[in-house]
């Protein structure tokens, strides 16, 4: 390209001529000196295939180490529930029914533990309605599995007995494990709570508590009897005067894998109440329960 250029201005001037020629001497390489590469070469030098021997594509797979597949992480795999009906019935001077149904449900993961325990009261004393309570809560415990963890929770709660119309709680707070053993659980919970009451007749009463937890779960005689214990102890920050608190005893004595003969003994107390309304209230019951728990 370049003598055909010089070609075509020769005939303009001999001096530019012989300087480009001059010049393309200087720069002309010997092409015996230059050796040009591929441009594979130059990346990664070619391995020697002279002696390669090909597998058959099943004999390579077989020497490909094993790999390890991870499991997905699920949100919840296990699932946990009983059914409980418990009652208590007299005839005679007193006419007495009541009953109540109770559930608890647990759907635990590896990271997070979901429980509810929802129940409902109804009862009736020579004719006249004494009991149609309800309560419902949700609690969700992080890292349940670890000695010490943290939770939120909320209920939401009805009672004829206390004339309340509606009660709604939410906190949060952190949690101990004591004990967990196959035959033993015990577990110490520390809790702040908004609580907001509105009773039938009185003011609505709004407050701050400190809720303190005792939950226990205990086996004998190889799983033959079980004795399970669940206290609240609930001070107002703001009025220390007022103060709840309620205790849930039961014994129970497993037939089999699903079904439990069971009793268990109540006890729970208010300070605030409306007029004409008793601060602590008890009661025995006998029931059974079906589950997996």
């Amino acid at each position: 390209m370049k003598n055909l250029t010089c070609f075509r201005f020769f005939t303009f001037t001999t001096f530019l001529f012989l300087l480009i020629s001059a010049s393309a001497r200087a720069q002309d390489v010997k092409p015996d000196t230059l050796k040009v590469l591929p441009a594979d070469s130059v990346a990664v030098p070619k391995p020697d295939t002279t002696n390669l021997k090909l597998l058959p594509a099943d004999s390579v797979a077989t020497t490909m180490p094993d790999t390890i597949v991870q499991p997905p992480r699920v949100l919840v795999d296990t699932i946990r529930y009983r059914l409980i009906g418990d009652g208590n019935f007299t005839r005679g001077n007193v006419n007495r029914s009541l009953m109540v149904l109770r559930a608890e449900l647990i759907f635990s993961g590896p990271v997070i533990n979901i429980a509810t325990n929802p129940r409902f009261t109804y009862g009736k004393q020579n004719g006249v309605l004494a009991e149609r309570d309800s309560y419902v809560d949700l609690f969700v415990d992080v890292f349940k599995k670890r000695k010490t963890y943290v939770f939120g929770l909320a209920a939401l709660e009805t009672s004829n007995l206390r004339r309340i119309d509606l009660r709604q709680m939410a906190g949060a707070g952190i949690g101990y494990r004591v004990i967990k053993t196959k035959s033993h659980d015990l577990s110490l919970t520390d809790a702040l709570l908004y609580e907001s009451t509105n009773f039938f007749e009185k003011a609505t009463v709004t407050t701050v508590r400190n809720s303190f937890r005792i939950k226990g779960k205990h086996s004998f005689l190889s799983d033959k009897f079980r004795f399970n214990h669940l206290t609240f102890i609930q001070p107002a920050l703001n009025d220390l005067s007022n103060m709840r608190w309620n205790t849930i005893l039961s014994a129970e004595m497993p037939l089999n894998r699903w079904v439990t003969l069971r009793t268990s003994f109540e006890n729970s107390y208010e300070s605030v109440v409306e007029v004409g309304r008793k601060r602590t209230d008890s009661r025995i019951t006998f029931g059974i329960s079906v589950g997996n728990k």
